[in-house]
């Protein structure tokens, strides 16, 4: 593996990264393995494109191999038309130069000879290697394309419009041919060289590809994934060059694990807004977080960044039948986070963190609790907790609730933990000030003996 080697100085991590996935590409690794393809393109004295183009027209025999002999010279070569020429960027007008030169000396399209004479050189080495004789017969530009995909099937454009002269490349590079160049209007390029630019990269080197030699190096892909647009999981076997897709038709059943883990992306990338919420759910939540922070672990990290965390073992098992948004909305929340805590934790919240408070009324008094352990508030109308000394308590009596004490009109008069402070320091202002204004409710001198209620003075009055 590349990690083993003792670098004099070491590679940048991207380029590395881009060297292997062309050798798998080449299929010169399977992993960290060299493959036997690769083995043989090792006997090849050339980079590895150019090894595996040689090879591929050896296998395939007949006028192949002359002509990747041909190809394989001029990528190795700087271009012997200059620049300008009316060639453009086709590679077949420079193999066609190329045979013309040698069988009648003569230069095409402006060639330098100079250049041709050590083209040819290179491509009589790799005749020999070949066992192949010289090809001087017309050049067909699709099987000059075909050789260049051969070698850079990273390298595969098709147009990203009818007539465009932009391209996108399998590897997802966009490309484009210069400015009214021959190659013009073509769906499909097999494109060899090209220059870095920082946005789209020029093409020098191309030749126009059948779209009929896409198919035995197109990849068939199951890919499973989130429409955010639609709302939709998108489930479709596409058969693909790298980035490109040549076809693609639904898939009805893809494979639960890659289903159930896009899902829960999509939730992760969406929010839990994809889900309802409740107010009980929220409540539901918010004691149980509570529970957490009072008592510590075991107790389950239910908070919205807690949940988030682990949504395949609390949401996973519920996503059989969600492929929409919709159907996200109809699952029932509390009960998918129920399966986080223990039967004896479900047991025990309702006694540590209860939803209501009996009050000395008699009422059943709602508490409201929050994500972050404070202290519950019970909002109760202050004539319902005459005769209470001390404030209520929850979790096993460690934990005092806030008390918000209501005027009749369910104004907070006094919020307080200490709810025998109030009386004897607060209550009598109160009672001074608020009496006048409620007069049908009892305020009586001695809130620790008088009866608790609810109810006006005129109801409230014994029979």
């Amino acid at each position: 593996a590349a990690s083993d080697l003792r670098w004099v100085t070491p590679p940048p991590a991207g380029a590395l990264r881009q060297a292997l996935d062309l050798l798998q590409q080449l299929g010169a690794m399977q992993g960290d393995a060299l493959t036997a393809r690769g083995r043989a393109m090792l006997e090849w004295p050339t980079h590895p494109r150019l090894a595996h183009l040689l090879i591929e027209a050896q296998a395939v025999g007949g006028a192949l191999p002359a002509l990747a002999a041909d190809v394989a010279a001029l990528l190795d070569e700087r271009d012997p038309l200059p620049r300008g020429s009316a060639a453009g960027v086709d590679l077949s007008l420079r193999v066609e130069a190329l045979r013309a030169w040698r069988a009648t000396g003569q230069s095409q399209h402006g060639a330098d000879a100079r250049a041709l004479g050590r083209i040819e050189r290179i491509a009589g080495l790799w005749r020999r290697q070949l066992n192949a004789q010289a090809g001087n017969g017309p050049v067909d530009p699709e099987e000059v394309a075909r050789l260049i995909a051969l070698a850079y099937p990273d390298r595969i454009a098709r147009a990203r419009a009818r007539g465009s002269a932009r391209y996108r490349m399998a590897n997802g590079r966009g490309v484009r041919l210069p400015d009214g160049d021959g190659l013009n209007g073509f769906d499909w390029l097999a494109v060899a060289h090209l220059d870095d630019g920082s946005d789209e990269g020029r093409i020098h080197f191309a030749a126009p590809l059948r779209e009929a030699d896409l198919e035995a190096l197109a990849v068939e892909h199951d890919v499973v994934g989130w429409d955010a647009r639609k709302g939709a999981l998108l489930a479709q076997r596409e058969r693909r060059i790298g980035e490109l897709v040549l076809s693609q038709r639904p898939l009805r059943d893809p494979p639960c694990e890659e289903r159930t883990s896009t899902l829960c992306e999509a939730v992760r990338a969406e929010g839990l807004g994809l889900l309802t919420w409740t107010e009980a759910t929220r409540q539901w939540q918010a004691r149980m977080q509570s529970v957490r922070v009072w008592r510590g672990d075991p107790w389950p990290d239910v908070s919205d960044a807690g949940l988030l965390a682990c949504l395949d073992d609390w949401l996973g098992p519920w996503l059989d039948s969600v492929s929409t948004r919709a159907d996200f909305a109809r699952l029932d929340t509390q009960t998918m986070l129920a399966a986080l805590a223990t039967r004896r934790q479900l047991a025990e919240l309702d006694d540590l963190a209860p939803t209501h408070l009996s009050v000395p009324s008699g009422s059943s008094i709602r508490l409201e609790y929050f994500a972050d352990g404070a202290a519950p508030v019970l909002a109760v109308k202050l004539q319902e907790m005459f005769g209470q000394a001390d404030t209520p308590t929850i979790n096993a009596g460690r934990t005092k609730v806030l008390l918000h004490l209501l005027s009749p009109a369910q104004r907070p008069i006094q919020v307080t933990q200490d709810l025998r402070s109030f009386w004897a320091n607060t209550y009598p202002a109160v009672r001074k000030e608020l009496r006048g204004r409620y007069n049908k409710h009892p305020w009586p001198e001695d809130p620790w003996t008088a009866l608790p209620t609810r109810k006006t003075v005129k109801r409230a009055r014994p029979s």
